[in-house]
């Protein structure tokens, strides 16, 4: 999963500003410097509390310019997002989906949710990928 930043040089160095998420800035003195930067305020700004209800859009396919970058989303980060994206537009809580999946607790379903956590066995993504077939690990993987 990769967002796009438009880059701008002021003065010696350079800021950036999110395409699909405004809201991310981030500067630094070179462009290698901004790159690194970019990439550390993407995957703060996207790992959200697993209690939140925002909805974060998703990235644009093949954007290109000559003052576009595109930024790789952490993989863990990325599968929390997009989980917790997926359920939130489903109208269904953390315990509700805990319980369609048949976790005995709701604790094993949030772990899903944290991008430090979020590290799926393959009978889990089985178990997910049924319950929400929109789920596209290539999304999330896509580099």
């Amino acid at each position: 999963m990769k967002y796009h930043f438009k880059i701008h040089r002021e003065g010696k160095g350079f800021w950036a500003q999110g395409i699909e998420l405004p809201g991310v800035f981030t500067q630094g003195e070179t462009k290698e410097e901004l790159e690194l930067n970019i990439h550390e305020a993407l995957n703060l700004y996207l790992d959200e509390p697993p209690d939140s209800k925002f909805i974060f859009p998703l990235p644009r396919i093949n954007l290109k310019g000559n003052s576009l970058v595109s930024i790789e989303v952490e993989p863990q980060i990325a599968f929390a997002f997009y989980l917790r994206r997926i359920r939130l537009k489903r109208g269904l809580t953390q315990k509700d989906v805990a319980k369609l999946m048949g976790f005995k607790n709701l604790y094993s379903y949030q772990r899903l949710e944290k991008a430090k956590t979020a590290n799926p066995e393959l009978s889990t993504i089985v178990q997910i990928k049924r319950l929400f077939p929109e789920l596209d690990l290539e999304d999330i993987l896509a580099a």
